[in-house]
């Protein structure tokens, strides 16, 4: 594009630059010879009217003025020498005087209705202003020839013609190189801009950026290109993410499979091929019968996931200290076992939402406490108004968690400690469900611990 862009101009350029320069010459050069014919013009005029004087004079005195014709013209044919030019004296087409040096080389051309005629003529290379007029009557048999040299005149139009167009070359030239570094400097972003996004469909999305420098329309390309960069490696690092997110629900889920599948074929299997008793045949049984039920709460977790990325919930006010009851009387018998008190404070009349769902939240972030407290844990739920925003917190004594855990908790399938979700029939799909839930309600879910004093778990409802 540079090359045809340079090129392109160029040829504009020196096509108007030197169609200039030819318009420059020729009409300088229409002026010369104007000047020429005008000049020769006058000179024949003043030449003819002396002569005329001086032919009337004799006439006058009755003096045979034909006999004396030689003498007459030879003052003027000197000062017309002067000139540079020749002075021909005609009587009925005969030559009668000339100043030229040597004979002939000159033909007198026919006067038609004008009495004058101007015109110039190129003979030996040399170029001539050739004046013919014809003296007025009585005398109108005679015509007087004013030839002069302008070659002098039109070599110095020449040379400067010349010298026009070797100064226009030389211009030329060197508004070329001008061009080429200015085309240089404009199309240096565009080069760059080709670079780096070459290094960016190859995957490089580090370091890659433009140099934003000035205040002009490219830098404001190379702003707003480094803007683009910037929200696809945002992009990328977000579809990466999720790919890997997704590869790890995938390597989780596969893993959760094999664990119950793995003891359900094994029971089966020892129940087809060993010889067993009544009892261990019971035994077989409930464990197969166990496993199964936990792949069936699994499936049953993965649904109710899907369904809450999908459906749209109905929203509606409920009275929160009804949500808190109904909450306590489902898991209040669940920490009496574990001998872990749990507290409800209720600073909050009421909040929209789903009442199933919003149980199901609570339900299972009081179970996740409940796992993490030893005998005589306390968990406490609280709903307030913060910044005119409703907050519903969980907080419980247990074990906490380190920090760098917390953005990983809600992922499907992602557990602290793997063994303790199997021991507890878990399979690491309750923080998953209580984020979506929470998104669906228009909040935000977030977590705060610290290894060995607890962990807290705000919901903020942007929904009054």
């Amino acid at each position: 594009m540079k090359r045809r862009t340079f090129l392109t101009t160029l040829i504009l350029f020196l096509a108007c630059f030197y169609a200039g320069i030819l318009v420059i010459s020729t009409t300088t050069y229409r002026d010369t010879v104007r000047r020429a014919k005008e000049q020769c013009a006058g000179e024949h005029y003043f030449i003819v009217s002396g002569f005329v004087k001086d032919v009337a004079a004799l006439h006058s005195r009755g003096v045979d003025y034909t006999q004396s014709l030689d003498g007459l013209m030879r003052p003027y044919g000197l000062l017309a020498k002067n000139q540079n030019a020749s002075l021909m004296l005609y009587d009925d087409g005969q030559r009668v005087y000339s100043n030229m040096s040597g004979s002939g080389g000159h033909t007198l051309r026919e006067l038609k209705d004008d009495n004058r005629l101007v015109y110039a003529d190129k003979a030996e290379n040399k170029t001539y202003m050739e004046v013919i007029g014809r003296l007025p009557e009585p005398y109108d048999r005679f015509i007087v020839v004013y030839r002069s040299d302008i070659s002098a005149i039109i070599s110095a139009w020449e040379r400067m013609k010349n010298t026009l167009f070797a100064s226009g070359l030389i211009l030329s030239c060197f508004l070329a190189l001008c061009l080429l570094f200015l085309l240089e400097r404009l199309f240096r972003p565009l080069s760059e801009i080709s670079r780096t996004s070459q290094r960016i469909a190859s995957g490089n999305f580090r370091d890659t950026r433009l140099v934003v420098s000035g205040n002009d329309e490219l830098t404001e390309m190379a702003r707003s290109f480094n803007h683009m960069a910037d929200e696809i490696q945002c992009q990328m690092a977000e579809l990466t993410a999720a790919a890997q997110n997704r590869q790890l629900f995938i390597d989780n889920f596969a893993h959760e499979l094999r664990t119950p599948l793995t003891a359900i074929y094994g029971y089966a299997e020892y129940i087809q091929k060993a010889v067993t008793t009544e009892d261990d045949r019971q035994f077989a049984i409930e464990c197969i019968l166990m496993e199964s039920s936990r792949i069936q709460n699994m499936a049953g977790q993965l649904m109710e996931l899907a369904s809450l990325r999908s459906d749209q919930i109905h929203m509606k006010v409920l009275a929160v200290p009804e949500l808190f009851n109904a909450v306590g009387r489902t898991m209040q018998p669940r920490a009496a076992e574990k001998e872990v008190c749990l507290r409800f404070l209720c600073e909050l009349a009421t909040l929209r939402g789903d009442a199933n769902l919003l149980e199901s939240l609570l339900i299972n972030l009081i179970d996740n406490g409940i796992k993490a407290c030893e005998t005589e844990g306390k968990i406490t739920v609280c709903a307030a108004m913060q910044e005119k925003n409703p907050v519903i917190t969980v907080s419980d004594n247990g074990k906490g968690m380190p920090g760098e855990l917390l953005d990983q908790i809600t992922e499907p399938y992602y557990r602290i400690e793997k063994s303790r979700g199997r021991r507890d029939g878990g399979a690491g799909l309750g923080l998953a469900i209580c984020k979506q839930i929470a998104l669906q309600h228009g909040g935000e879910l977030s977590f705060s611990s610290h290894p060995g004093k607890g962990t807290t778990a705000t919901i903020i409802f942007t929904t009054p």
